[in-house]
């Protein structure tokens, strides 16, 4: 993996969740997905996808500019951040440079831009970028605005509390505050059942964490995957037992372009069959994490899809 070390924003604990990711790296800091494909893995890519046409074409409007435009988190490791050398990486990162690879043979042939959670939905809409990849929650609402990709990680929600907190669980949280981020389902899940709780909205992960690191709230309530590397880097921190709204992420799509869903389905179920994502997993996730995370990804034997429509959604029950 990409050794990651602590950068300027020492003093916030987003800043300690970078460090987290960096003390499982192995010293030379090299990854089984680098970013940087040789030729023979590119070949490997392109052979792959050969093995099985007929695959849906790529659009034309990525294929005329020979390039994609993907948003990404940047400040939400290991998923979407910037590393010390001003790059993008992580695991939704690692996911659009396949995509490349797939489209032109080459991991570079990607512009990200950064889409913090209520920039996602705009920045596709406006068609500002082809795809969002950045733990992109599918939700039945977001669905009527937008499309979505079959589900490729599935997350759950967490507390992440000062050793020395009173909540122990979702049960604790009455009288106390909580902060997340806005246009995130955790943003409209604590407005609808916890009706005693006050909540903090930030526009981004950082400035969240930044929130709770300053006594500003009692705890941050966020996704599974990146919560446990801000408490694996802050001994004055942990997570609760309890978990919480286990959603899949998605990739979120133009509404209506059918032609670039049926791309991207196919070549995340290339990726599934050829194990791709344990690769990517193992090289953004500390080694001690990865068993249990494992089982949240696709793979040969793994697979998963969101509730059906007949189900509530899962952000309008309350515990």
């Amino acid at each position: 993996m990409k050794r990651l070390m602590g950068v300027a924003l020492a003093v916030t604990v987003a800043a300690a969740a970078f460090a987290a990711w960096s003390f499982a790296a192995p010293a030379g800091g090299s990854r089984a997905d680098a970013s940087q494909a040789t030729p023979a893995t590119a070949e490997a890519a392109n052979a792959e996808a050969q093995r099985r046409r007929p695959l849906p074409r790529l659009p034309a409007e990525v294929r005329q500019r020979r390039r994609w435009v993907i948003g990404v988190k940047c400040d939400a490791p290991p998923f979407g951040y910037i590393n010390v050398r001003g790059q993008h990486d992580g695991f939704d990162v690692e996911i659009a440079r396949w995509f490349a690879r797939y489209a032109f043979g080459r991991p570079n042939r990607v512009s990200f831009v950064c889409t913090p959670t209520p920039a996602r939905e705009p920045a596709l809409t406006t068609g500002r970028v082809d795809l969002v990849i950045a733990t992109f929650t599918y939700t039945r609402d977001r669905d009527t605005r937008i499309d979505f990709s079959r589900a490729y990680y599935q997350a759950t929600g967490r507390l992440l509390v000062r050793n020395d907190s009173p909540i122990n669980s979702l049960r604790d949280l009455n009288g106390r505050t909580v902060v997340t981020t806005s246009g995130s389902i955790y943003d409209r899940w604590v407005r609808r059942c916890f009706s005693n709780t006050r909540l903090v909205v930030t526009d981004n992960f950082t400035n969240a964490a930044l929130a709770f690191n300053q006594g500003r709230a009692d705890t941050l309530m966020w996704d599974d995957t990146v919560l446990v590397g801000i408490a694996a880097a802050d001994r004055n921190t942990k997570l609760t037992n309890d978990t919480f709204l286990a959603l899949p992420y998605g990739i979120g799509i133009r509404q209506g372009n059918v032609a670039m869903k049926r791309w991207v389905d196919s070549r995340l179920e290339l990726m599934r069959k050829a194990d791709r994502f344990m690769a990517i997993l193992r090289a953004n996730v500390p080694a001690r994490f990865v068993a249990g995370f494992s089982r949240n990804i696709l793979r040969p034997r793994n697979t998963f899809g969101y509730a059906p429509a007949t189900a509530p959604a899962p952000d309008t029950v309350c515990p």
